[in-house]
Formats: C-alpha cells, sequence, structure tokens
C-alpha cells in the first residue's frame, strides 16, 4: 500500500493529500524562486518560505499523486511578469505558497513549510546556487549545486515515464498580484 500524507496551508482551510514518496528534496536558489518569496511573503498575514540563507525549499512530487482535499476554491496563481513560464500557487485565505508549477511539468514543487516540522522531509541537496553573488555563506550540510543535475533532470524523467508520459492540469481560481 502506497503511504499517504496530508499536508497543508497555515490556517488549514487548503489541504492536500501525497501519495508516495517525493520524486526528489532540495533547497533553490535562483533568482526567480528567491524574488517570488520575497514578493509573497509582503502579503497580509504571509510566512516568508524561505530559509536564513534564502533558500526555498520544496518537495517534488508527481502531478498524479497530490490531490486537493478541501480549499481549491481559496487557490490562485502569481507569476513573476505576464510572460513568465512558471506559476506559484497561494492559498488565499491565508496567503500561504502552496506550490510552484513550472510550465509544462508534470510534477509539482510543493513548499515545505506545508509539512508539520516533525514529518518535513529532509532536502538532499541545493540547487541554482549559482545564481549567488556569493555562495560562500551557504552551510556545507548538503551539496551545493550551481546549477541543475543531469541526476535531477533523470529522476524527474523517470518519474514521467512511470507516469505514461502524462501531465495532469491542475486549476486554480485566478490570480494575485503581489
Amino acid at each position: 500500500m502506497m503511504r499517504t500524507t496530508r499536508i497543508g496551508c497555515a490556517c488549514g482551510q487548503t489541504r492536500l493529500e501525497l501519495r508516495g514518496s517525493p520524486i526528489l528534496v532540495s533547497e533553490c536558489l535562483c533568482n526567480s524562486c528567491r524574488a517570488a518569496a520575497g514578493r509573497l511573503a509582503a502579503l497580509p498575514g504571509a510566512r516568508n518560505a524561505l530559509t536564513a540563507y534564502q533558500a526555498t525549499p520544496t518537495a517534488e512530487y508527481r502531478k498524479d499523486r497530490v490531490e486537493i482535499l478541501s480549499g481549491a476554491e481559496n487557490l490562485r496563481e502569481f507569476r513573476l511578469s505576464s510572460t513568465a513560464g512558471s506559476r506559484r500557487v497561494i492559498a488565499t485565505c491565508c496567503n500561504t505558497p502552496v506550490f510552484l508549477e513550472m510550465k509544462g511539468a508534470h510534477w509539482l514543487s510543493l513548499y515545505l513549510h506545508l509539512w508539520p516540522d516533525e514529518t518535513r522531509p529532509k532536502a538532499a541537496f541545493r540547487t541554482m546556487t549559482g545564481d549567488l553573488a556569493d555562495p560562500s555563506g551557504l552551510p556545507a550540510d548538503m551539496p551545493n549545486l550551481k546549477t541543475h543535475t543531469v541526476a535531477f533532470y533523470a529522476k524527474l524523467l523517470a518519474a514521467w515515464i512511470a507516469m505514461g508520459f502524462r501531465n495532469p492540469k491542475i486549476t486554480v481560481g485566478g490570480t494575485i498580484d503581489a
């Protein structure tokens, strides 16, 4: 039997169920993740999704293993610009960032702050450290990779193959400005 995990927004109105384990767990330091997190943290009542060293921790899950149990009506998308290929989805009930979805992706990057501390997955590596002006201050507790690696993409490809090359659509109820 596949393990299920339930996670949700800060106020508990928006809840998700995850089946199985994540494809991978990482911390991203790219310019767009840091910029988006900063803008979203400025929303009323929002929590900052960044770590102390400005990384965005996420667990990548196959879309077919994520189910929105409640609060779908609260979900809105945020894009850094009108031409941005990726979108961040926010639960507007409490302005909690829920996930990042890349254009055409078969996975969702779920923000790790959605998990209770005791069950939160641990990141295995940091990626996109090459976007930092000075990455020397990063902790040495895991690999600090300049970019995404071949192994990173191989894990995503293996998950897509296991999904039969499907890409389920995730619909939200509009947009949000930040």
